[in-house]
């Protein structure tokens, strides 16, 4: 039996075919552009150059991809996070892609084309040479922001690695804020901090040689780039465009610029949340 080689010119070509199997509603076809909603204050999700004070960060890098791959142009326009769900849903926008947390709550009105991992992460200071890894916290102090989920996700942890082994139990600290959190960590009040994994490695970049993470997030949640309800056919469009980045290694690059590689997806999904 003779073995075929399909030249890779092919095999590309089949590959980007692949973003063309979901069409871009006729409305964004014709007018040749995605307006986009982004909020530059998370970085490095989201932020702008300080040198430029131009847009930049993951999200304004994967929106430039997935349109220039769709055919079209994204305009970025500047909302307030707390207006991005109404200005979706009213139109003025047609996506959101601004590290909004993909939940349960948000789907009643949202689709949401998940395309990012995160969660609650520890982290301490590099000098504390006896704490390495998670389970070094047991019987430690850990400060995190008060007006999240992650007390509760850190006691909950603490009983069930820490408690259940025998060892101490995790004191929780809530803070006024993750800067709270990090200045008392340096004031030595705290032995480590908690913040989202998807903020630590611009921190550490803007910190050198101060911090340093332990294990991996203890929880996931997925972010995901927010589509009207109403709009089907241009979620259907971006999760395909978006997995055929996926498949060429695009996507990866994306992440690997601002070290966000732990938060990478496999396979795009819809409103996987909880």
């Amino acid at each position: 039996m003779k073995k075929f080689v399909i030249p890779a010119v092919i095999t590309g070509l089949l590959a980007s075919s692949a973003v063309w199997a979901a069409e871009l509603p006729a409305n964004i076809k014709s007018k040749g552009e995605i307006v986009a909603a982004i909020m530059p204050n998370y970085p490095p999700m989201d932020f702008k150059d300080p040198a430029t004070n131009t847009l930049t960060g993951l999200d304004y890098d994967l929106g430039n991809a997935l349109t220039e791959r769709l055919g079209v142009k994204v305009n970025w326009q500047e909302t307030g996070f707390e207006q991005m769900i109404n200005a979706l849903t009213t139109k003025r926008v047609d996506i959101v892609l601004s590290g909004m947390t993909d939940t349960a709550e948000r789907q009643k009105t949202v689709t949401f084309v998940d395309y990012f991992t995160s969660g609650p992460q520890f982290y301490t200071l590099q000098k504390n040479t006896g704490i390495n890894d998670s389970i070094d916290l047991c019987g430690k102090t850990v400060g995190t922001s008060r007006r999240t989920t992650f007390p509760a996700e850190i006691a909950e942890w603490s009983k069930a690695n820490c408690e259940a082994a025998g060892k101490p139990a995790i004191k929780v600290v809530g803070s006024e804020g993750s800067a709270d959190a990090r200045a008392q960590l340096r004031q030595g009040r705290l032995d480590a901090a908690m913040q989202g994994s998807e903020t630590l490695s611009y921190l550490k970049t803007q910190e050198a040689n101060t911090f340093k993470t332990l294990g991996t997030p203890i929880s996931v949640q997925f972010t995901g780039l927010g589509v009207s309800k109403s709009n089907p056919e241009l979620a259907e469009a971006i999760k395909v465009a978006l997995q055929s980045m996926i498949a060429d290694g695009s996507y990866q690059a994306i992440l690997k610029k601002w070290d966000l590689g732990l938060g990478a997806i496999e396979t795009v999904t819809i409103n996987n949340g909880k």
